[in-house]
């Protein structure tokens, strides 16, 4: 089996591969993994640390920085990205040739792909024979060129399998697919993700502030400066609140793909942070490998995407480490969380609504440690990665055409009785 990523930088989509692996690797089941990647970089290592081969075949820079996610809706943002298209596209077909070649030489029988253009060039890549699955860890509907190019790469091979709900139900509706697309909610390793004693001094480090007051609220937002993630409406709330708040907040993250106009430059937030005059009211700190220490650091962690989000990976895994989270109420997210009790929902782009419900945790210290214990809860019965095995083998076996071990062991109890 090959599992084909875009990228080798480390951002959700990759987290929930090295969950998929951790669980199906080589000592676990039947399978034998191995990973293929676009682009070398930390997510090689941390492949290659579960005992799973992975290798490199580099996308051509042309093609990796070719996408529709950064596009708006006017003729002249189509216009860009077809005037880019042409030598894309002759970079796609040298680029698939080689593709070729190498799942014919890895004699694999079953492909996955993790990303929009994995997804496109791993259906024309495959032989015919072999069982494409597509990981959708996005919403289809709402890139126009890729949906086009999803629609005509859906071989009759390819199966769906959506992070959430409402993702595979906006792929039902974009695709047009008669088989239907299987939702399967991503996970976090609950060992990893774990309640526990935060570092907040040296978060402070991190984002080059002076050492906070004691009795500081850390409030912080996680992510990829991704443009729909929410980072202005986040530094808009901060700004609404008293400066004279004990609180402190963070911008956690930074670019991490390569397609043009998809993401904010952090001197971009920098800028807009200083025209709010948030001085050292907000740190911002770079792209951490281990998000664990982040959230335990934070008192209050915050969600804030500003068009649905297909799942939320920060939000599983901020409730994981028993911190209370702020959600922007959309999409998949919604599907994660019961308001009030395990997390609390706010009113995607809202700045004056998240403004409150920031100050409502900020002053309220049990709401703060009742959400991060029903959160804690949450995480523990829903999003457990060791039920992965389960979910994720009954759908390669049914692509390979195997019964899974609960199918057989129904049929034998059946013919007992």
């Amino acid at each position: 089996m090959i599992y084909l990523n875009p990228t080798g930088v480390i951002g959700g989509a990759e987290m929930c591969l090295l969950d998929i692996l951790a669980v199906l690797g080589p000592s676990r089941l039947e399978w034998s993994p191995r990973v293929v990647l676009g682009d070398d970089g930390p997510l090689r290592a941390e492949v290659e640390a579960l005992g799973v081969p992975c290798s490199v075949l580099p996308m051509p820079d042309r093609l990796a920085a070719l996408g529709d996610a950064g596009l708006g809706s006017g003729s002249r943002a189509r216009l860009a990205l077809a005037a880019k298209a042409p030598l894309a596209a002759l970079a796609a077909a040298g680029y698939l040739a080689r593709l070729r070649r190498a799942l014919r030489n890895e004699a694999a029988d079953l492909l996955q792909t993790n990303g929009m253009k994995a997804h496109v060039l791993g259906a024309w890549a495959a032989p015919r024979s072999m069982p494409v699955i597509w990981h959708l860890h996005d919403y289809i509907s709402s890139r126009a060129v890729m949906a086009r190019l999803l629609r005509l790469s859906a071989r009759r091979r390819v199966r769906v399998v959506a992070v959430s709900r409402s993702a595979a139900a906006d792929a039902t509706r974009a695709l047009g697919l008669r088989v239907p697309i299987e939702p399967i909610h991503n996970a976090v390793d609950l060992d990893r993700f774990t309640p526990g004693p935060g570092d907040g001094a040296r978060l402070d480090e991190l984002a080059g502030l002076p050492p906070a007051l004691s009795g500081t609220v850390r409030v912080g937002l996680v992510a990829a400066y991704a443009r729909w993630k929410g980072q202005e409406v986040f530094l808009d709330a901060a700004a609404r609140l008293e400066p004279g708040l004990k609180a402190r907040f963070f911008i956690v993250g930074g670019p991490l793909y390569k397609s043009a106009g998809s993401q904010y430059s952090r001197a971009e937030l920098e800028a807009r942070a200083e025209a709010l005059g948030l001085g050292n009211r907000l740190g911002f700190v770079s792209h951490q490998g281990d998000p664990s220490s982040v959230y335990r650091a934070l008192d209050v962690v915050v969600h804030a995407s500003t068009r649905p989000e297909p799942f939320g990976r920060v939000i599983a895994e901020a409730m994981a480490c028993g911190r209370p989270v702020l959600v922007a109420k959309a999409g998949g997210a919604a599907e994660l969380f019961e308001d009030g009790v395990s997390a609390l929902g706010c009113e995607p782009g809202n700045a004056a609504a998240l403004a409150s419900a920031i100050s409502g945790l900020i002053g309220d210290r049990a709401q703060r440690e009742a959400l991060g214990q029903g959160g804690r809860a949450e995480a523990v019965k829903r999003f457990d990665r060791a039920r992965l095995a389960e979910e994720w083998g009954r759908v390669y076996n049914q692509s390979l055409g195997r019964e899974t071990a609960t199918v057989r062991a129904g049929r034998r109890q059946g013919g007992a009785t």
